[in-house]
C-alpha cells in the first residue's frame, strides 16, 4: 500500500516560518535621541526552556547583555488535520514537472494540515521587547500569507496562511542581584499547509494525434449502406506561438489593425499556407509576392493589433509543434 516518498513539505514550511522573523533589529538611543547601537536580534530554532537554562547557568554574569539578550526562538509544537479544508481524497490533477514539459505527472489532491508554532521573544529591557513586537504584529490581521514551494517536482507553489492565535507575557523581574531578568513574550501561530502524496507518472504520454473513423452515407438515404464509404479524419496539435524564439525577418513598414498586405525585409524562407507571429498576434500566410505577404489577421483567436516597423517576424514550424507545453492553448491541423 505504502511506498517511499519525501517532499520535505513540513521542513520547507518550518524554514519558511522561521525566515519571517530573521531580519528584526532594535535600536538604542542616547538622551539626544541619537542612535548609539543597532542590534540584529538573533533567531534560533529550539524550545524556550533551553535558552533560559543557558542564561541561568552562565558562569559569567558580566558579559555584555546583547550577547545573550535579546533573542528570538521558535519551535514546531503540533500538527493536526484540518477537516474544514477537506476535499475529495480520490480526486487527482495532472501537470508537467518543471524539468520536462512534455512528460505528464499525476498527483492526488493535497491533504490539509495545520502546523502549530510557538515563537518566544526574550529581552532584558522592556523597550527592546516593544520594538520587536511592533515589527511583528502589524503583519498579522490575524493572518499573513507566505509562499512555499510545497512540491518542487511539479512546481507546486501555494500561499500558506499563518494565523496569530495568541500572545502571552511573563516577567521574572523579582529576584536577587545574582538573577538575570528575562522578559518573555510567547506568540502562538497556526500555519495552514498541505501535504501531498507520491507523484505518479500519468498513464500515457500527451496525445499528439487523434484519428476519427466514420461512415459517410450516400445520397440515397441515411439508412442505406449502398454507396457509403469509410472516412478517416485525423488531427494533430499545432502550435499557435513560436517556442524556439528564432526570428525569421522583420517588418519594413508599420501596419494597422485591418491591413492584410505586409512587407517584410526577407520573405524567402516564409512559405504560403503557413503561420507567422508578430508580437503576440498570429497570422496565416495566404499568399506572397516577393517580400509582400498577404495574410489573414488574428488567427486562432489571437488579437489583431498595430505593429511598428522593425518588429520581429517569427515562423511557426513543426519544431514548435513538438514543444507545446502542457496547459498551453493550441490549434489543430486536419485532413481526410
Amino acid at each position: 500500500m505504502f511506498e517511499y516518498f519525501y517532499h520535505e513539505i513540513l521542513r520547507r514550511t518550518i524554514v519558511s516560518f522561521g525566515s519571517l522573523f530573521n531580519n528584526i533589529s532594535i535600536k538604542h538611543t542616547n538622551n539626544s535621541d541619537e542612535v548609539v547601537s543597532v542590534i540584529k536580534v538573533p533567531l534560533a530554532y529550539g524550545p524556550t526552556q533551553k535558552f533560559l537554562a543557558r542564561l541561568e547557568q552562565s558562569p559569567d554574569l558580566n558579559k555584555p547583555v546583547q550577547m545573550n539578550l535579546p533573542r528570538i526562538s521558535f519551535e514546531f509544537i503540533g500538527l493536526n488535520y484540518d477537516s474544514g479544508r477537506k476535499i475529495s481524497q480520490t480526486q487527482t490533477f495532472i501537470t508537467a514537472p518543471t524539468s520536462n514539459k512534455t512528460q505528464e505527472k499525476k498527483a492526488y489532491m493535497p491533504v490539509p494540515y495545520n502546523m502549530q508554532f510557538e515563537l518566544s521573544i526574550m529581552t532584558k529591557l522592556n523597550d527592546d521587547m516593544l520594538q520587536i513586537v511592533e515589527q511583528i504584529l502589524p503583519y498579522f490581521q490575524p493572518s499573513y500569507n507566505m509562499t512555499v514551494n510545497l512540491l518542487e517536482e511539479i512546481g507546486e507553489k501555494r500561499d500558506i496562511p499563518v494565523v496569530l492565535d495568541s500572545i502571552t507575557m511573563s516577567d521574572d523581574y523579582e529576584g536577587d542581584f545574582s538573577t538575570r531578568r528575562a522578559l518573555i513574550y510567547t506568540l502562538r501561530f497556526t500555519a495552514k499547509t498541505y501535504l501531498f502524496g507520491p507523484v505518479l507518472s500519468a498513464s500515457s504520454d500527451i496525445i499528439k494525434k487523434v484519428s476519427v473513423g466514420f461512415i459517410a452515407a450516400s445520397s440515397s438515404g441515411a439508412d442505406s449502406k449502398a454507396g457509403s464509404r469509410d472516412l478517416t479524419y485525423s488531427v494533430e496539435p499545432r502550435a499557435i506561438k513560436n517556442y524556439t524564439g528564432t526570428v525569421t525577418t522583420s517588418l519594413v513598414n508599420d501596419i494597422g489593425l485591418s491591413e492584410t498586405d505586409i512587407t517584410v525585409a526577407d520573405a524567402s524562407s516564409i512559405l504560403e499556407n503557413t503561420y507567422i507571429v508578430i508580437d503576440n498576434e498570429e497570422m496565416y500566410v495566404d499568399s506572397k509576392s516577393g517580400n509582400v505577404l498577404t495574410v489573414i489577421r488574428g488567427s486562432d483567436q489571437t488579437v489583431a493589433s498595430n505593429h511598428v516597423s522593425g518588429a520581429d517576424v517569427k515562423k511557426i514550424t513543426s519544431e514548435d509543434d513538438q514543444l507545446i507545453e502542457v496547459g498551453d492553448d493550441f490549434g489543430f491541423s486536419g485532413g481526410f
